[in-house]
């Protein structure tokens, strides 16, 4: 099981996440045959500024700044392109969106959640996905989506309350 931890490291840059979301979405757009238009890239440039899940209604304000209609299904349509493309995905758990680093590939989602900070790692992990498809298929269920989300400490949270005793 891998680990994209850059959410977890300390002093991490966020500018080369941003760029390099940008620079993975623009090429997969050109391939794919769709538009990558200013107001989906802003909002996927905001969502990659931090590794801490983002709401909707968080996004407007930056919306109206850059000059673009500030609606909500303004945002509502880009995250929806944004989520059909795998350049993003939803945290249920706190209806927030946060950036994919393999939006090449689709995948299923599984996220450790840092209570403290709400950083989020996105988890690459077969065998996650292997043990749910069996345990369902032994019920008979198929399973159609799938996401999970793990909530817990991140290495800075657990030393700074390590650090606090």
């Amino acid at each position: 099981m891998s680990m994209d931890n850059l959410a977890f490291e300390s002093g991490h840059n966020h500018q080369h996440c941003i760029d390099q979301a940008l620079q993975q979405a623009r090429t997969l757009c050109k391939e794919r045959q769709q538009r990558l238009t200013p107001v989906r890239e802003l909002v996927l440039k905001l969502i990659w500024q931090s590794h801490q899940p983002i709401g909707a209604y968080e996004l407007l304000p930056a919306l109206a700044e850059a000059g673009f209609n500030s609606a909500p299904p303004t945002v509502y349509r880009a995250l929806e392109f944004l989520q059909e493309q795998g350049f993003v995905h939803r945290i249920a758990s706190l209806n927030a969106f946060v950036g994919c680093p393999h939006p090449e590939d689709k995948h299923q989602g599984y996220f450790l959640i840092c209570r403290n900070c709400h950083s989020t790692s996105e988890l690459e992990s077969a065998p996650v996905h292997e043990t749910l498809k069996q345990s369902a298929a032994e019920l008979g269920f198929s399973i159609e989506q799938e996401t999970i989300e793990v909530t817990g400490l991140c290495p800075n949270c657990r030393n700074r309350e390590g650090s606090d005793a």
